[in-house]
């Protein structure tokens, strides 16, 4: 059995599981307050009293290691950093344990060199169920103010992680009502003893699904991708780190005429985002004209966006904007991975909204009447498209996608 207070927050979060912008450009450093705004540092390396401090710690407190012009993430009270706790949560991530066939682990849907998503235009479950979304990217997670495609109430990575063990809408790892069992499987394995020990040494039995899910969170937390050819640009104070094509790319992101910024802006490439000594925290989502259902503003089922949250009509089709960090190797895109590749998402956002001509789904999203004010139509020559392509490419981080400490730890099974 859960403890009474991770039942509650599984209760909610599994609620929800089935279930406007800054108006500043994106460029180098030139002050400011982070957020949707411009690139620039708002914080910076932390030493190791930043990592969070209270309760459920290990012995080596973290030390963030961020890059320029990254602050340092908020860290729960209840769930300070630190180095065995970060090891710890790599393991369970990558361990196929925490399926209840022992066929998938967390990193199946978010693999790294997917910049941690998997490939997919839906996930596909353990047992083989597909879902309504996509996989999210995990790259800076750890500044999210929401968590998931659209719930305005999932906001800490610590509930959140329950959700894929035991979530039943839809299922995905499978282990709802087999705790004592995950719990048991865990206990068994040699590897873990040592490391649930150090990573909570003040616990005499410290493996339990609440120290699982901090462990995980803990791991989760050092995704941090700020290594692209664009932030040795906007950062690094290195002008020929952006081709010549990538800088007119960066211009006509950042232009009135295409507003890109205005949704992926600031250090995350996204517009809602939170972090240690930040004023001001915003939580955003966006009606895209993705969809526009005979025409009444509907969306497929399954992906009504926010709605499903707050059962308001004008909340139909809103999600949160995903970064824009390593979108070259995140294909297929949107919620539901209906949008193939970058042209298509480029056709879409050109059009103010996707026309579907014929199907279940036929409609015209551009005329979607909850579709957000920002989305206007715009035109490009092929040379600008060529340009946007190459700043997509330029938000790659090689590093990030190959980093040994973000990797599978478990020998090849």
């Amino acid at each position: 059995m859960l403890p009474s207070g991770l039942a509650q927050k599984l209760a909610l979060c599994l609620a929800l599981s089935g279930a406007g912008c800054d108006l500043e450009p994106i460029h180098p450093p030139r002050g400011g307050e982070g957020g949707g705004g411009p690139l620039e540092p708002v914080g910076g390396s932390a030493g190791p009293g930043d990592g969070g401090e209270g309760i459920g710690g290990g012995t080596v407190p973290w030390q963030w290691d961020l890059p320029p012009g990254f602050p340092v993430p908020k860290v729960p009270l209840e769930n300070p950093m630190s180095f065995e706790k970060v090891e710890l949560g790599r393991r369970l991530f990558y361990d196929v344990r925490l399926s209840e066939n022992q066929t998938q682990s967390c990193g199946s849907c978010h693999q790294q060199a997917l910049a941690f998503t998997d490939g997919r235009a839906r996930a596909v479950g353990s047992t083989g169920e597909v879902h309504p979304r996509s996989a999210m990217a995990l790259g800076n997670v750890a500044y999210s103010v929401s968590l998931t495609w659209a719930s305005s109430l999932m906001r800490d990575l610590e509930p959140q992680a329950l959700v894929p063990m035991f979530g039943t809408v839809p299922v995905e790892l499978g282990m709802d009502g087999k705790e004592a069992e995950l719990v048991a499987r865990l206990s068994n394995e040699p590897v873990y003893a040592p490391l649930f020990a150090a990573a909570f040494p003040d616990e005499a039995d410290p493996v339990t699904i609440e120290n699982v899910a901090r462990a995980l969170s803990s791991f989760e937390r050092t995704l941090i991708s700020g290594g692209s050819p664009f932030d040795r640009f906007a950062f690094g104070d290195d002008p020929d780190a952006l081709s010549e094509s990538a800088q007119r790319g960066l211009n006509l992101f950042n232009s009135s005429r295409l507003k890109c910024f205005r949704c992926h802006g600031g250090f995350a490439l996204q517009d809602a985002v939170t972090y240690q000594g930040q004023l001001i925290e915003q939580l955003e989502f966006h009606n895209t004209g993705l969809y526009n259902v005979g025409g009444s503003g509907a969306y497929p089922p399954g992906g009504e966006g926010l709605y499903a949250i707050t059962g308001l009509i004008e909340d139909t089709g809103r999600f949160r904007s995903p970064t824009m960090r390593n979108i070259a190797v995140t294909a297929p895109y949107m919620h539901d991975g209906s949008v193939a590749t970058l042209d298509d998402v480029i056709d879409h956002y050109a059009a103010g909204g996707r026309t579907i001509a014929d199907g279940p789904y036929a409609g015209v999203g551009a005329e979607n009447p909850y579709k957000d004010d920002l989305i206007e139509p715009f035109t490009l020559t092929e040379g600008e498209r060529a340009d946007l392509h190459a700043l997509f490419e330029s938000l790659t981080d090689d590093e990030f996608l190959t980093n040994p400490a973000y990797s599978d730890p478990w020998p090849a099974r």
